[in-house]
This record gives structure tokens, C-alpha cells and sequence, in this order.
């Protein structure tokens, strides 16, 4: 049995064929983080997002959440508000370690080049671990199987396998702009001062990094 809608002014002015639609948005937003308009359904809710924007922000800003649209590609995203919002997700050391690499490729990526998209196979991936982390143990095959697998469902990646293990440092693996904006640096400066955190093997401090949803 569906709940009653909000009774909230702004709400009350959506049009009742649209508010299962808003719905499904919402639902994506908060188990996801972000919503990729890219093709099908989900192009379609992203317009009607597009269109009921600041609904959208209104309903999402007593959780200290912040609605935010990409300017280059079709994708709202959340970033929570640090220190208030109480729906922060965390990440392990290993995850920590793959997202600052992807955060850097990506940053790189869209400074030497015009791009749209930037796409990278996982030995890619694992040759810029090594580089960035060469004195801490990395993640296994497996777990960064694992942790792109989880990237994905926060719509920070999206992926292209190769099923075959031997074959999996060819898969695809294209860095979303929500990766930059969710867990934003402002220049790589600021980017090498996380990352020194990490770079020494004793160091085991600071194993957790608070990121969106």
C-alpha cells in the first residue's frame, strides 16, 4: 500500500501523473547516489528530474543532501554536507587506495584532453596503483573486482567485463564525472596531500574516507 504523498506545498504542485516517476528518481538517488540519464527509463527520469529540479532539492535538503546536475554529461548526483549529513557511506583502506587512483586518472584525463568519457582498462587501473602506492599492499585481482563492483552501484564507474579471469585486465572501465564531484580535491595538490596518507606501509591511519551515499 502506497503512503500518502506529502502534504508540503511544493509537492502538492506536481502533477499526479509524474509523481511515480519522481519516486523512482528518488529511490535512485538515495540507494545510488547519482542518476544516469543516458538511454531508456533512465533518460527519462532524468528530464522529469530535470524538470522538477528544485523539488527535488527542496525534498533532499532537510537530509543534508545536495542536489547537483553535471554540466557535460546527463547525470544528477548527491554530495552530502560534510559534518551534517548523517548517510555517509565509508571506505575501507584497499577501496580508498582505487578511488584516489581513479580520481587522479580521471583528473589527468580531462586536463590534457577535451574528452567526454574517460575510459581505462583495469591494467591501467593496476599500473597506476603501483605507481601512486608502490610500498603498500595492494588489492588482489579479486578485491578489485570487488570494489569496482561496488563503485558501480554508487554510479561512480561503469564497467565493461571480460568474464574470462584471464582476460580481466582488459575490461573496461569508464570513471563517471559523480567520482570527481562526490569526492572532490581542488587541485592535485590537494590530491597528493591525501594520498601521502597512504603511501607508507606503516601507516595505517585514516583507513576510512568519508564519501557520498
Amino acid at each position: 500500500m502506497a503512503l500518502p504523498w506529502p502534504t508540503f506545498e511544493t509537492w502538492n504542485r506536481i502533477r499526479e501523473d509524474d509523481r511515480a516517476s519522481l519516486s523512482e528518481i528518488l529511490t535512485e538517488l538515495l540507494a545510488h547516489g547519482a542518476l544516469l540519464g543516458h538511454t531508456g527509463r533512465d533518460r527519462e527520469l532524468y528530464l522529469l528530474a530535470r524538470e522538477y529540479q528544485r523539488e527535488l532539492g527542496d525534498y533532499l535538503a532537510p537530509l543534508n543532501l545536495q542536489l547537483f546536475a553535471d554540466g557535460d554529461q546527463p547525470i544528477f548526483y548527491l554530495r552530502p554536507v560534510p559534518g551534517d549529513c548523517g548517510l555517509i557511506a565509508r571506505f575501507n583502506k584497499a577501496e580508498t587506495l582505487l578511488v584516489l587512483t581513479l580520481w587522479r586518472i580521471y583528473h589527468d584525463a580531462r586536463m590534457e584532453h577535451s574528452v567526454e568519457a574517460v575510459v581505462v582498462t583495469t591494467n591501467d587501473i593496476w599500473q597506476r596503483l603501483k605507481l601512486y602506492f608502490e610500498e603498500v599492499e595492494l588489492p588482489t585481482p579479486a578485491q578489485l573486482r570487488d570494489i569496482l563492483s561496488k563503485l558501480r552501484n554508487r554510479r561512480l564507474v561503469r564497467l565493461q567485463w571480460h568474464e574470462e579471469n584471464t582476460q580481466f585486465g582488459e575490461s573496461q572501465v569508464e570513471i563517471l564525472p559523480t567520482l570527481a564531484r562526490v569526492i572532490p580535491f581542488e587541485n592535485a595538490e590537494a590530491w597528493e596531500q591525501q594520498v601521502a596518507l597512504y603511501q607508507q606501509p606503516a601507516n595505517e591511519a585514516s583507513s576510512e574516507k568519508e564519501t557520498t551515499l
